[in-house]
């Protein structure tokens, strides 16, 4: 089941306040499935096994059953009181019920005359068939055991003019071993990382610098983590890769007991007219917090300000193994404060982008603050080391705090210029005679 889906499509569901006394497979599971699961259970993609047909699904009914009615599956997190969002995979009171009287009453299969027209999906994608694939020239090997700092592999272009980005997908060949990836534009002007020679692996001087982990300044074109749902924008939105850039990628691998390798490969669809809208990535972060050992609860707040109009499109917490929850509010100018997202559990192994809907018109000088709070304690079943002291860094037994946001702005603005702060006021000049 998805992690962070795309709007839901409904394939002949059963009126939501209803359940058939009896259901079948094919006349009612099926369209459940076809809606909430089968986008990552299916052949080639996360879920563990796939879901598309009786066969496949008849031998999970009782862990289909455990997984819905505890709401484990399909994950979402977000706390139905604060907001509402495109993707909201939660399933509803009655897909639940149909679910579980299903592997309750023998997991029936039914007619399959009953069953929906077969949801379809590009061969091998997610996205619509790429303009352009990209892929790690060769593969990088993962020891069964080993601690390994974030890789960086510099993959050019060759665009000799701007390309603007309306879809992006990631796709590692081992996603067991990669715990997350970020692509970044490097713009031709950037001197960030060109010391790594195209296609091979390269580990800065520096790894856990914050330039790095940044990504040198430059943009965020797509994220990777388990379960993700690729970006497909609306027709008037999309992201610009300038002509000259190259994309780098930032990959966080992670050993799992076994020798194995990766070659992960990005494809991007191209927008068909110049868009309206540019899509930015931009963030609030902490870095500067210091957790002690046993603490249950630990507070970090960040906070910033956006001095122009924005619309906010995307949510993506950002914690490690002890993050506990995590909170959006905006203060708008007026000193109206509402909250926007409300993250209760925290999931590391399931962290998800949330898209409001609708997309949250935000006016000029709208803060956006974050609370984010982490279990350093033995309760904690995640914790790799509660007598630990536990600052900022890249591995998954050191923590992040990062709240990261997708806004639309007119395209033809510099973001970089469009969300800078302004300038503090000069101070008042004394009236004359005083």
């Amino acid at each position: 089941m998805s992690r962070a889906s795309l709007a839901s499509v409904a394939f002949g569901l059963l009126p939501l306040t209803l359940c058939a006394a009896d259901p079948t497979f094919w006349k009612d599971v099926q369209p459940v499935l076809q809606s909430r699961c089968v986008e990552c259970h299916r052949p080639g993609e996360i879920g563990p096994m796939p879901l598309t047909s009786y066969k496949e699904a008849r031998p999970w009914a009782a862990s289909i059953k455990e997984a819905v009615k505890t709401r484990k599956m399909p994950p979402w997190f977000a706390d139905p009181h604060f907001g509402k969002f495109s993707n909201d995979r939660s399933l509803s009171e009655a897909e639940i019920a149909t679910l579980t009287t299903w592997a309750e009453k023998g997991a029936k299969e039914g007619d399959i005359k009953d069953a929906p027209p077969a949801r379809k999906f590009n061969d091998g994608w997610n996205i619509d068939k790429p303009d352009l694939i990209l892929q790690m020239p060769q593969p990088f090997k993962v020891a069964a055991k080993a601690k390994v700092d974030y890789q960086y592999i510099v993959l050019p272009t060759g665009f000799t003019e701007d390309k603007w980005v309306r879809m992006s997908e990631t796709r590692p060949s081992d996603r067991a071993v990669v715990h997350h990836m970020v692509v970044f534009a490097r713009d031709p002007r950037s001197q960030w990382l060109r010391e790594a020679k195209p296609g091979v692996p390269f580990v800065p001087a520096e790894p856990g610098s914050l330039v790095n982990i940044g990504g040198g300044g430059n943009e965020i074109i797509a994220v990777y983590t388990p379960g993700i749902v690729p970006d497909i924008w609306k027709p008037n939105q999309a992201r610009l890769i300038k002509a000259g850039s190259d994309l780098v990628l930032q990959v966080h691998y992670t050993s799992t007991g076994k020798d194995t390798e990766d070659q992960t490969k990005v494809g991007l669809v191209f927008a068909k007219e110049p868009p309206t809208e540019r899509i930015f990535s931009t963030q609030v972060s902490n870095t500067r917090f210091v957790i002690p050992p046993g603490e249950a609860n630990y507070e970090v707040k960040t906070a910033t300000r956006f001095p122009n109009n924005v619309k906010l499109i995307s949510f993506f917490p950002h914690m490690h193994l002890r993050g506990k929850d995590y909170e959006y509010k905006a203060v708008f100018p007026t000193g109206e404060q509402q909250i926007l997202l409300k993250v209760p559990n925290y999931d590391f192994n399931w962290q998800l982008a949330y898209r409001p809907s609708p997309e949250l018109e935000l006016p000029a000088g709208t803060r956006i603050e974050t609370i984010a709070h982490f279990d350093n304690s033995a309760n904690n079943p995640a914790n790799p080391d509660p007598k630990a002291t536990v600052k900022f860094g890249e591995q998954s037994w050191e923590e992040m705090a990062i709240g990261f946001m997708d806004i639309a702005i007119p395209a033809n603005v510099d973001p970089r210029v469009y969300l800078r702060p302004a300038p503090p006021a000069p101070p008042a000049r004394p009236a004359a005679g005083q």
